[in-house]
């Protein structure tokens, strides 16, 4: 398998180098050259699986430059960590199928990429005695997920910019408090969105990137989005079984676009008829929302939310999606995305968004409504939901019909104890794990959200 720009303007390159290359030279996002289509008896044999063993044969379809044996040492380094066995549980919570995601070192899911994209990273640097510097933007989980992945991991410097006192206590202390010699937190003074624009900035500028040998773990990066499209998988042949039907629908609370693009990608493998639609679950900031009931992309002002890892207006995955929606066609995806740069708004047409529609359904759930759904939620099948699964439970529940509902858990209710407690009208209890990061010693830097400053401390530590 071979990779490619959205944009065209990107000479083919295999696996490997997408690992490190992140963003295109061309400004795009870097994609496979297909995607398979699986037969019956495919489908059949990967039913069978345990986690890891499926991980390995859908890795098998985007990877031709790591040998197999190589490929399964990765994945079975990286799932160690886990807490559970089974990696992503399947808890049935009234008519609601649960994925749980969070049973990672960070409690959320990005973990289950960022595991595996940790291990993938230092086996492939030391091979080649290189080292890079990783660069990345939170909003709230991502950073934690990334560093927790990389942490004293030989021949890499992490540094994660979020935005400061934007995202919950716990979320900031998970970065925070590591310690590690490799590790930097940038706090940046503004909003997710101005992180991600540093980082795309800095990734445009080819001499800066090539000089500090920047890569990035955020969602852009192809890996990433590989390693999520394994639990679609999995909790699709559960569930399946478990109610005996073909058909299910997928809730995804999303603002980046990362997490449901690989489901996207999984519905494309397995066959629409097997994920009948993706229900795109976002809070206030509805951007996502808009393009799909309306055609409307347009930006906003990012609000602060009782839901932050939500709080995004741009969403780095969009550009994937539009280059599948118009079949493929990287010049059509390259002007789009540069009128978009220029306008700020993206407008479809009404035979557009009916095509959209066939993809995905979507809701965009408030504050007062995420409290009572987490409350209300409880009280009918005593499971606590964190902020961000409260979203995609009321969503998901209003477009389940006669089908099964999977509904992704993205984080533990413990990284958001306050909006959670305050919900249910008692307090939570801490995992002891967490508990303990209040009384850490933590390591931050706070920066003006100014590419210029941002590229000065980089230049300092940069590996």
């Amino acid at each position: 398998m071979q990779y490619i720009s959205t944009r065209g303007g990107m000479s083919k390159i295999n696996f490997k180098d997408t690992v490190f290359e992140g963003l295109a030279p061309d400004g795009g996002l870097i994609v496979p050259e297909r995607i398979p289509e699986l037969s019956e008896k495919e489908i059949k044999e990967l039913r069978k699986l345990n986690y890891q063993e499926l991980a390995l044969k859908i890795f098998k379809y985007f990877v031709s430059d790591i040998k197999e044996e190589e490929l399964k040492e990765i994945i079975e380094k990286a799932y160690k960590t886990f807490r559970v066995k089974e990696i992503t549980p399947i808890v049935k919570a009234g008519n609601v199928y649960i994925l749980e995601l969070f049973h990672g070192p960070t409690w959320a899911f990005k973990d289950i990429a960022l595991q595996f994209l940790g291990v993938l990273l230092e086996k492939l640097l030391l091979e080649t005695n290189k080292k890079i510097n990783i660069i990345g933007a939170t909003s709230g989980d991502t950073g934690s997920a990334a560093i927790y992945g990389v942490r004293g991991k030989k021949n890499i410097a992490i540094f994660i910019l979020h935005p400061y006192k934007k995202i919950s206590e716990i979320q900031a202390l998970m970065m925070t408090t590591v310690t590690d010699s490799n590790v930097y937190n940038l706090a940046i003074e503004g909003t997710f969105d101005d992180c991600q624009a540093i980082v795309k900035t800095l990734f445009v500028d080819l001499e800066f990137k090539r000089k500090y040998r920047l890569t990035t773990v955020n969602s852009i990066n192809w890996a990433r989005i590989m390693a999520q499209m394994i639990y679609y998988f999995w909790s699709y042949f559960r569930v399946s079984e478990i109610e005996n039907c073909e058909s299910v629908r997928i809730s995804v609370p999303t603002g980046n676009f990362g997490n449901i693009f690989a489901g996207y990608l999984v519905r494309k493998m397995l066959g629409k008829k097997r994920i009948e639609r993706l229900i795109l679950a976002t809070n206030e900031n509805d951007i996502l929302c808009r393009f799909v009931n309306n055609g409307d992309y347009s930006l906003k002002e990012v609000k602060s939310t009782i839901s932050p890892s939500m709080d995004i207006q741009v969403a780095s995955n969009f550009e994937r999606y539009l280059y599948y929606f118009y079949k493929e066609d990287a010049q059509k995806t390259k002007k789009i995305m540069e009128r978009f740069a220029k306008e700020k708004v993206l407008k479809f047409t009404k035979n557009e968004i009916k095509e959209i529609q066939e993809d995905f359904f979507s809701a965009s759930v408030n504050q007062e409504e995420i409290l009572k759904t987490i409350k209300d939620f409880y009280k009918k099948t005593g499971y606590i939901l964190d902020p961000h699964t409260a979203v995609g439970v009321r969503a998901g529940l209003k477009f389940k019909k006669n089908y099964p509902l999977i509904c992704l858990a993205t984080a533990h209710p413990a990284k958001f104890p306050d909006t959670v407690s305050e919900a249910l009208g008692f307090s939570i209890k801490l995992p002891k794990e967490i508990e303990r990061l209040y009384n850490l010693p933590q390591n931050f830097e706070i920066l003006p959200a100014d590419v210029e400053k941002t590229k000065t401390f980089i230049s300092q530590k940069a590996i």
